[in-house]
């Protein structure tokens, strides 16, 4: 019984989230496409006005649901803030044969990514995937608008978290956005861009977190802080000195900085004013 009572106790909070699908209409998929993309939507209890759309990550081959959406809107829902999984087209290609794995490029050499384009290799099918996966993004924050009444948010105040990869997804969507698809913000987590990056007149502020030994995202990420910063737009830069991968939600135990990266996410966007300080 006492075990019964642990394993409720511990799934409790994802078990509670109000959760509703929508299908995405984007261009390239037909209603009957069984990996056509959708967003789920996680609301709050109690709302701010907040939401986030969450790009999972997965080297744009599969998406880290788990850990990237169920687990981080668990997180956000506490907060106050609607969480907006978003279910991104995927490259189906296989693998190119004789494919090298890209230079090792270390934090000190973010010049090795011109334009912050920290892609490991173009080609045209995985480029074109990314376009398809930006029509996604931008068709989500379209959605959230036109639910905002709905779902108590407030329509600015409406931005993207991303992901490894799917912080390249985010970024491709920003550059390329309308007034209606248009994110108040960007955070990326571990993710550069993964094209040529044109800052927009109207860029949204911008938070990057990542960890300094992390190869070619580290320097990807410089390369993208300084392209926002040439343009005059703003931009935040978290750079964790423990530890080398990716990273995801986990327990503030005091060990490290990285543990740190969702609380200072809440801290700037309360000091954006995206959400309340109290």
């Amino acid at each position: 019984m006492k075990r019964l009572t642990l394993f409720c106790m511990l799934f409790l909070p994802l078990a509670t989230l109000a959760q509703k699908q929508y299908f995405l209409p984007t261009a390239g998929t037909s209603d009957v496409e069984k990996d056509r993309p959708m967003i789920e939507v996680y609301l709050p209890k109690e709302a701010n006005g907040c939401a986030v759309v969450l790009c999972p990550g997965g080297a744009m081959r599969w998406l880290s649901w788990e850990s990237d959406v169920v687990k981080m809107a668990s997180f956000l829902n506490e907060h106050g803030i609607a969480a907006i999984g978003l279910r991104y087209h995927l490259n189906k290609e296989p693998m190119p044969q004789g494919m090298k794995m890209p230079p090792m490029v270390d934090v000190t050499h973010s010049e090795a990514f011109p334009q912050a384009d920290a892609n490991p290799m173009h080609t045209t099918s995985g480029d074109s995937i990314i376009q398809l996966a930006a029509q996604d993004a931008k068709a989500a924050i379209r959605m959230v608008r036109e639910h905002a009444d709905e779902w108590h948010i407030s329509k600015d105040r409406i931005g993207y978290l991303g992901f490894s990869a799917g912080g390249g997804v985010a970024i491709a969507a920003t550059m390329s956005a309308d007034s209606m698809e248009r994110p108040d913000f960007l955070c990326t987590n571990f993710g550069p861009s993964l094209m040529p990056v044109t800052v927009p007149q109207d860029a949204p502020p911008l938070l990057i977190m990542t960890r300094v030994d992390h190869p070619n995202v580290a320097a990807g990420l410089v390369a993208l802080f300084m392209e926002w910063k040439k343009a005059g737009a703003n931009a935040e830069l978290h750079m964790y000195g423990d530890g080398k991968g990716p990273y995801e939600l986990m327990p503030q135990t005091g060990e490290t900085t990285t543990e740190t990266w969702s609380s200072q996410m809440i801290q700037w966007l309360k000091a954006k004013g995206f959400m309340n300080k109290n």
